[in-house]
């Protein structure tokens, strides 16, 4: 006796073919990645300088108790192009941030539309038979659309827009400590010219003097015409340094009003006065905390978690998507001359769209909606493998930066403790000048000797003295760039990552 197999229900058939499409779909997914191994620390081991008491503060040039500095500051922060571009790259990628999460709630949309149309008389079925020409449709509705988020894609999308907004934000730090650094450094180059020029001022004036001497020795046949011609090339010397001096001093005043976006009229009154001193050192945990303390670190950090997150999202493109969506409104056709008065309840006429809110004229729909990534041509895994380079891309630019933040870091902490030991030569020979000079006057005073030693040691004095201001010049130089390698008093937040894939926020400081 043979026993009749059972029916195939069309509806098993079905969902047994829909799930076979949707193993055999995701047979291919890719396995999703580990975070990468970044370092934590920044390779400064051996670096043998002083160390100081500290980080920087967040408004790190006060320290130099300077009120023009501060003012420069704050106009420069306030009207820096730079910053504005800063600026709105932030908004730009909060409103990414804001713009994933409203992708991935549920849509609402609404409609309402009337329409009047004429039938053709040539059409499939005349208006003759129809009994009617002219014809209204009204329609009001409301859709609804909601995709199931099973796999996280648009979780790691949020994140992902997330994580770029923190990197804007640290980059905006970025910006702006580079604009503080510039305007600081500008600045103290110009004091030091202002500086500089009165001491060239005083080095032209010694030379004409020597000049003078030389031409009335000459004239009493003492000497050779040959001093006098040696003095006017000393004095041509002081000159043309006089003149680059001030030179460079209108220069530095002109990049000044650059930074600042200003003219150079339109620069606050700046009077001169004598240059800080600076002090080296790094703090004792310069090479763990400098991770968390440098902006630039922490918006490559957070590059690398965005692009890790980016892998999230095309990994799940290779998985079946499920949506379901909904539409609930009203609904009438009715022919003849349009009545749209007719719409409200209770006035409805038998051309009219009165029906459209009557009960009979309700129409719903729900549709749930399964998408299945059979065949793609390749791009799904194009799309997956360009953001897998991506996010090597980050890892690398992340590791490159830690690198320079080291060298910078190093190069500059080296460089202040050189200074330092030159600057202490630099002050024992200017003693030593200084003394040479007050017994060179001594003599002049008590007639032993003439003017012309005197005048010699007051000009290398004074050239002594213009290369001691240079090398505080540079000092500070060297102190405010070891400033901004340490970051500038900036900090992140405990939350932010200290490894890929712990997303949160950063902290900024100006």
């Amino acid at each position: 006796m043979t026993i009749p197999a059972p029916p195939v229900r069309p509806g098993r058939l079905l969902l047994a073919s829909i799930l076979t499409l949707a193993i055999a779909a995701c047979a291919k997914v890719p396995a999703k990645l580990s975070p990468p191994t970044l370092r934590d620390d920044v390779p400064m081991a051996g670096l043998d300088v002083p160390t100081r008491a500290g980080w920087p503060a967040s408004d790190w040039w006060r320290a130099y108790h300077d009120p023009q500095l501060d003012r420069l500051i704050a106009l420069a922060i306030a009207g820096s192009p730079d910053l504005a571009q800063a600026r709105s790259r932030t908004q730009s990628a909060e409103q990414s941030v804001r713009l994933a999460a409203a992708q991935a709630g549920l849509s609402v949309n609404g409609s309402a539309q009337v329409t009047r149309q004429r039938l053709t008389e040539f059409g499939m079925i005349p208006p003759r038979f129809l009994g009617f020409t002219w014809y209204n449709q009204a329609d009001l509705g409301l859709q609804f659309q909601y995709d199931f988020d099973w796999w996280g894609k648009k979780r790691a999308a949020i994140e992902a827009a997330l994580d770029q907004a923190h990197a804007a934000t640290a980059q905006r730090s970025a910006a702006a400590l580079a604009l503080q650094n510039a305007v600081a450094d500008t600045y103290f180059g110009w004091l030091a010219d202002e500086t500089r020029v009165t001491l060239a001022a005083q080095a032209v004036e010694t030379q004409r003097q020597l000049g003078r001497i030389a031409q009335l020795r000459v004239a009493q046949g003492v000497d050779l015409t040959d001093t006098v011609q040696q003095a006017e090339a000393q004095l041509a010397a002081a000159e043309q340094m006089q003149v680059a001096v001030q030179s460079s001093a209108q220069i530095r005043k002109v990049a000044l009003a650059a930074l600042l976006g200003v003219a150079p009229a339109e620069l606050p009154p700046l009077t001169a006065r004598p240059l800080p001193e600076v002090s080296g050192g790094l703090p004792e945990n310069a090479r763990l905390d400098l991770m968390a303390r440098r902006p630039d670190i922490v918006a490559s950090r957070w590059q690398v978690e965005a692009a890790l997150r980016q892998t999230d999202v095309a990994r799940a493109q290779f998985l079946p998507d499920i949506s379901i969506a909904a539409m609930a409104g009203l609904s009438s056709t009715n022919q003849g001359s349009p009545s749209f008065g007719g719409l409200i309840p209770g006035g409805g006429q038998s051309g009219s769209l009165g029906h459209l809110f009557n009960r009979g004229a309700r129409v719903m729909s729900l549709t749930p909606a399964l998408h299945l990534p059979i065949f793609e041509g390749g791009q799904l895994e194009a799309n997956y493998g360009i953001s897998r380079a991506q996010l090597d891309t980050a890892v690398a630019q992340y590791d490159s930066v830690v690198t320079d933040a080291a060298r910078e870091v190093s190069s500059q902490a080296l460089s202040a403790e050189q200074l330092a030991q030159r600057r202490q030569q630099q002050a024992r020979q200017v003693d030593a000048s200084q003394r040479l000079l007050a017994t060179a006057q001594a003599r002049a005073r008590q007639g032993v000797r003439d003017a012309r030693e005197s005048l010699a040691a007051q000009a290398q004095l004074l050239q002594l003295q213009d290369s001691a201001v240079s090398l505080q010049a540079q000092a500070l130089s060297t102190d405010l760039a070891l400033i901004k390698a340490l970051g500038g008093g900036y900090r992140a937040e405990a939350t932010a990552p200290s490894k890929p894939s712990q997303a949160s926020t950063t902290g900024e400081t100006r």
